[in-house]
């Protein structure tokens, strides 16, 4: 067995519209929480086809990443469960269309809905995490990087035999 300390890479979209933020509402063992669309980072997927898949499965709208809005690495301690995991985000800006007719969304998520950054910064009690916000800060402060500042090499979808 290793002790190798492995955070877990996510993926998360701030998605803004006329001064409002598209959000999801899920159920975490925490009770209802408030999330940016986002979730883990699945094997053979870059961190781009990685957001616009949690997007479409938590919102059912497509997502069209435009910029990176920054890389967050944060601490959650969960004494109940015995858990202490460590997340690295990538939160991505981008835009969504509407919502798909009869596509279902994923499991946990009860709605969505869109919030303004006032209702978001009265309500931190309801977030999944400091993420969360701290994401649609960054973006309102017109923090943008553009996306090849992220490489994903071939071998994430054909691993390199060695012999």
């Amino acid at each position: 067995m290793s002790n190798r300390w492995t955070p877990h890479v996510t993926v998360a979209a701030v998605i803004e519209r006329d001064g409002r933020f598209l959000l999801v509402e899920e159920h975490t063992p925490e009770g209802l929480r408030l999330n940016n669309p986002a979730g883990h980072l699945d094997p053979a997927e870059s961190p781009e086809q990685g957001v616009v898949r949690e997007v479409l499965e938590e919102t059912a709208c497509v997502f069209t990443p435009q910029s990176l809005v920054g890389v967050y690495l944060g601490r959650f301690q969960r004494p109940s469960r015995d858990e202490d995991v460590t997340y690295l985000r990538l939160a991505f800006a981008g835009t969504v269309g509407d919502p798909l007719p009869d596509h279902a969304l994923d499991d946990g998520i009860v709605r969505t809905l869109w919030m303004t950054l006032a209702e978001l910064r009265a309500c931190p009690e309801r977030h999944r995490s400091s993420m969360v916000l701290k994401s649609i800060e960054d973006h309102v402060a017109g923090r943008r990087h553009p996306l090849d500042l992220l490489h994903t090499d071939l071998s994430v979808y054909q691993p390199e035999i060695k012999a």
